[in-house]
């Protein structure tokens, strides 16, 4: 008993210094008043609007966009 307690606590390493990366995809924001928010991922733009729709019945809902190798990919220059 006195080992698990021991190396749960000892054995923490040192946090992460870089922020994490996002994987290439179609993400939307996800609010609920009085808490934080929380990013969603969908492979394809149908995917996405999909879930944005479903999503907000119940919560705020903020589209980003698409992200491609670590940048957003402006909508303007898709027309």
């Amino acid at each position: 008993m006195f080992n698990l307690y021991k190396n749960s606590i000892f054995d923490m390493g040192r946090p992460p210094t870089r922020p994490a990366r996002l994987k290439n995809g179609f993400y939307i924001e996800l609010k609920v008043p009085g808490s934080s928010s929380i990013l969603i991922r969908r492979d394809t733009r149908e995917q996405m609007m999909m879930a944005a729709e479903e999503y907000a019945r119940t919560k705020t809902v903020i589209i980003r966009g698409e992200m491609f190798n670590d940048k957003w990919i402006a909508e303007d220059s898709k027309s």
